[in-house]
Formats: structure tokens, C-alpha cells, sequence
């Protein structure tokens, strides 16, 4: 799949990751639509991109049918997906006042899992509809976002390990339902990345999450997740595999 030329969507566009993905593509020749559920934050990133803000709720299934239906009325062709919209709140199943309220472990499960889920079957319904785009018969590509937490949780991380462990595991099954469409599933894995949520960490916190690394040792860059976003879409051989993207590191309980 080519970058130039084709359009892209992005859940989690306003910051980190997201952000990142949407400038490289927006830069390699994509034209970008920038989604988040922060409303400021996205319409500054589509502003430095001149790409196309769109404020939504990824876990509200008419939203984000309705979403693409106002889209194809000014990008009538969306070949790439890239899912970064989650939330990684950190709470213990027994805590000082009991046990984890059920409705905090179903907001992580709703955002993280379900959200990316649906962004998923909307737009690879729409992808199956297109022509093809190269010789492979290739459609469409989506790329969705775990973490190294669904193999090696740490404490407090029980929901968000479980909401990333299900990405994981739709992978598979996803890229093959869709093969016959000629769409591709793949999934990227990162470790210690430097977003906003682990440098607001205290440094001592931060140097010992560092140590854990092999190499190089330190945070990952959100730039570096986008340049393997890039290098996916233009690989048409990845399909269906998660990607560990962590400079080697196996997270240790803590």
C-alpha cells in the first residue's frame, strides 16, 4: 500500500503516539484525518497538518458509523486506519477501600478494546467496498495498538493488560476474516514510549523504567512508532502479527 496519495484515519491524534503517526504520514504525502475526543488538542494537530480534525467518541457505535458517512462525502476512498485512541489508568483489583469498581475495569475494556473494534469493522466494511489498489488486490490496511502490558502486566495494570491482550488477540483471526477483501490487520506492541503519561512520571520512576531496557536504553520515541507504522503500510508481506516494539525489554513485577 502506498502512503502518497491515499488517505488515512487516526484514532488518538491529538498527542503521543497518534499525533506522531498523523504528521509522518501527513509528511510521506498522505492526506490525514485527525481523530480525538479532545477537542482542542485535535483541531491544533490537523491545523500544523492541514489535515481534517473530527472530535468523536470511539467507543459509541452510531458516532462512529455516522463519522464515516459525513467523511465520504469529502474523502470518498479511506485505505489506511491506525488505532491509537486508549487510556491506561492505573488501579489494583483490591485497593485501600475494597475491590476495583467494575465500572472502571469496563471503561478500559470499553475505550481500549471495544473502540478499536469498532473503528475496525466500520471502516474494513468500507475498505471491502473499494477497488483494489495494487496488484496484490490489496484494499486496505489497519493498524491497531497493544502494548508489551499484555505480556507482562505490572501491577495495577490488570485492566489495561486485559484491554491490550484482546487487541492482541483479535489480530489474527481479524487478518484473516479480511483477507478475502484484500485488507490487512496488523498490530504494534510498544514498550516505554514517551508520551505525555509516562514523562508527567516522577524522574526516579522514569530512570527505573529505563533500567529495564536492554538497548538503548531509554524511553522510546513516538516518532519511532510512526516510522514502523510507515514501514508496515508499505510492506504488503506483514499481515496478521503484533510487533514488539520495546528495545528488547521483558517487564518485571514490581
Amino acid at each position: 500500500m502506498n502512503i502518497q496519495g491515499n488517505t488515512a484515519l487516526v484514532t488518538g491524534a491529538g498527542s503521543g503516539m497518534g499525533a506522531a503517526t498523523a504528521k509522518y504520514l501527513s509528511d510521506m504525502g498522505c492526506r490525514v484525518i485527525l481523530l480525538d475526543i479532545n477537542e482542542a488538542a485535535v483541531h491544533k494537530m490537523a491545523e500544523q497538518l492541514g489535515g481534517i480534525p473530527v472530535v468523536c467518541d470511539v467507543t459509541q457505535s452510531e458516532a462512529v458509523e455516522s463519522l464515516l458517512q459525513a467523511l465520504l462525502r469529502e474523502c470518498p476512498e479511506i485505505r489506511i486506519v491506525v488505532n491509537c485512541a486508549g487510556i491506561a489508568p492505573s488501579q489494583r483489583i483490591v485497593g485501600r477501600d475494597g475491590p476495583m469498581a467494575l465500572d472502571d475495569f469496563d471503561q478500559v475494556i470499553q475505550v481500549n478494546l471495544l473502540g478499536t473494534f469498532n473503528v475496525m469493522r466500520v471502516f474494513s466494511t468500507h475498505m471491502s467496498q473499494l477497488n483494489v489498489n495494487n496488484d496484490d488486490g490489496e484494499r486496505g490496511i489497519i493498524i491497531n495498538t497493544a502494548s508489551v502490558a499484555a505480556y507482562e502486566g505490572q501491577i495495577g495494570q490488570v485492566a489495561y493488560a486485559a484491554s491490550k491482550g484482546g487487541i492482541i488477540a483479535m489480530t489474527l483471526p481479524a487478518a484473516r476474516e479480511l483477507a478475502r477483501f484484500g485488507v490487512r490487520v496488523m498490530t504494534i506492541a510498544p514498550g516505554l514510549v514517551g508520551t505525555p503519561l509516562l514523562l508527567d512520571m516522577p524522574q526516579d520512576i522514569q530512570e527505573s523504567l529505563v533500567a529495564q531496557v536492554p538497548f538503548p536504553k531509554r524511553l522510546g520515541k513516538p516518532d519511532e512508532y510512526a516510522m514502523l507504522v510507515g514501514h508496515i503500510i508499505n510492506n504488503p508481506l506483514l499481515n496478521g502479527e503484533v510487533i514488539r516494539l520495546d528495545g528488547g525489554i521483558r517487564m518485571q513485577a514490581k
